[in-house]
């Protein structure tokens, strides 16, 4: 049995889905867990974090295997995030030694400045790439985006030089800032890679947060910035798959885009319904694999503008702040994002929302996709999809347009006296990006263990599937799925 992670009441059991579940029974507690690790009241976040792995540890009872596991699943989400903790910790120790600011302080001999700087002219610790600029020095006033201001243990917190101290504060926010990153660059490793580039740059540079945002803002803020320069430095053009299928014209190919699992969509957006302002700018993110595929067509500092104005919620001028452009040029490269971002969303599509809880209708539809993938029935995987349903396996050259045609490619597949025979299949239920997924193993030929071969995430409109992306099966582990069965 198991049990919520705030209040220690029982959760709902789960559906037939496979990877994380949820911790908590009600928005109440989430919301409760969610306020508790940003307040620094609320004690040290990491002693906390280690009673409680303590706590759970000591209850663990080997004797009912289904409630083991649910506790044993529960104790790994908490050393988990204790993991995440200490490698900011360390990672912030060990950049300390070699930050610009710690070098230039053995060089200067006048420790106070002796000159003042022109009015409108950054002082040193403002310069980016050796202070903070945008990123960490700019810590603007309160306002939509920045929020309302930082509590003063917050900004002390920050700026004593506590490794630990500052990992409590912004662990909490890792989930939120990887989404951000995800959606400014479309793969799930680089967003992983950039929060905790985020982390280290925001740790270099603590010196520029005197609490006039937010924590959480002035972390947007340099997130935004280690996008911007990860984009500049890796130049990625969306190119178009080549051949043709059944007249059909070629889709977008974008070979780094990469799945997002849903389970961290939730921890990302803490509790929507009872969270502050602030904290309803997540819930209205979006992770849709076709806005993702569609935002990448933008350059990078449109899709900044974009991401932030339209997904964020900031306004105008804070935006513009943090980009360092004028309001006009901000709300000129809105429009032009806007008008691009609707020239490559599906008919129909020109809005979008935050993914809503899986339908009954797309749970059945999901169940029959498996069943007959695993029955090897081209047949009824046809029968589900769209007369002009589109497949694509990026980072791969194929793909496939037209009912017909992708039944065709999966008879080929499916048949063992088939030259193209690729084994046979198993599926487990899953979620990506707000959508519903199918994660397959094959068992080939000649083998005995099923092995994790791709994830299926599908488009489904008016009860039918219109798209399958189909994607490789390293992200298996952060779905929560196994890699054999």
């Amino acid at each position: 049995m198991t049990r919520c992670r705030s209040c220690g009441g029982t959760l709902p059991p789960r559906t037939g889905q496979r990877g994380r579940s949820s911790v908590y029974c009600s928005a109440a507690c989430r919301q409760r867990a969610y306020r508790s690790r940003r307040d620094p009241a609320a004690g040290d976040a990491v002693q906390e974090l280690i009673a409680d792995i303590e706590r759970r540890a000591r209850k663990l009872a080997p004797r009912l295997p289904e409630a083991f596991y649910a506790d044993v699943a529960e104790l790994s989400s908490s050393v988990g995030r204790l993991r995440r903790i200490a490698r900011v910790a360390r990672d912030a120790a060990r950049a300390g030694a070699d930050s610009p600011t710690s070098r230039r302080a053995g060089e200067i001999v006048t420790p106070a400045p002796v000159t003042e700087n022109p009015p409108g002219r950054p002082g040193p610790e403002a310069v980016p790439g050796t202070g903070t600029g945008p990123e960490a020095g700019a810590d603007a006033g309160a306002g939509a985006g920045a929020g309302a201001g930082e509590d003063a243990a917050v900004v002390a917190a920050v700026n004593s030089g506590d490794e630990w101290a500052f990992a409590g504060l912004a662990e909490p926010y890792r989930a939120e800032l990887q989404l951000h990153c995800y959606r400014m660059v479309g793969s799930y490793d680089d967003s992983a890679d950039l929060v905790q580039e985020t982390f280290l740059r925001a740790w270099r540079n603590r010196g520029g947060f005197q609490g006039r945002s937010s924590l959480r803002a002035w972390l947007y803020r340099i997130a935004t910035n280690a996008c911007l320069d990860f984009l500049r430095r890796n130049t990625r053009r969306p190119q178009r798959y080549e051949g043709s299928a059944g007249g059909a014209e070629p889709p977008a190919r974008i070979t780094w885009l990469q799945p997002y699992p849903d389970h961290l969509l939730e921890d990302a957006a803490g509790d929507s319904a009872a969270a502050a302002p602030e904290d309803a700018a997540v819930s209205r993110e979006t992770v849709e694999l076709v806005f993702l595929a569609a935002i990448q067509h933008l350059p990078p500092r449109q899709r900044a503008v974009l991401v932030v104005r339209d997904v964020l919620g900031w306004p105008a001028g804070e935006t513009a702040e943090l980009l360092e452009m004028s309001t006009a040029s901000a709300n000129s490269a809105l429009a032009r994002a806007r008008a691009t971002l609707r020239e490559h969303l599906p008919r129909h599509r020109t809005q979008w929302t935050a993914p809503a809880a899986p339908s009954r209708d797309e749970r059945v539809i999901l169940q029959r996709y498996m069943d007959a993938a695993d029955r090897a029935d081209a047949a009824a995987v046809a029968e589900l999809l769209r007369r002009d349903a589109l497949v694509t396996m990026p980072p791969g050259p194929l793909w496939v347009a037209g009912r017909d045609a992708i039944e065709a490619a999966l008879a080929r597949t499916y048949d063992p006296a088939s030259p193209a025979y690729f084994g046979r299949w198993k599926h487990l239920p899953t979620r990506a990006n707000g959508r519903p997924a199918a994660a397959g193993y094959v068992q080939r030929p000649g083998t005995a263990v099923y092995r994790a071969q791709v994830l299926d995430v599908l488009r489904i409109e008016n009860g039918m599937i219109a798209e399958i992306t189909a994607f490789e099966p390293h992200l298996f582990p952060a779905f929560g799925l196994p890699l054999t069965l």
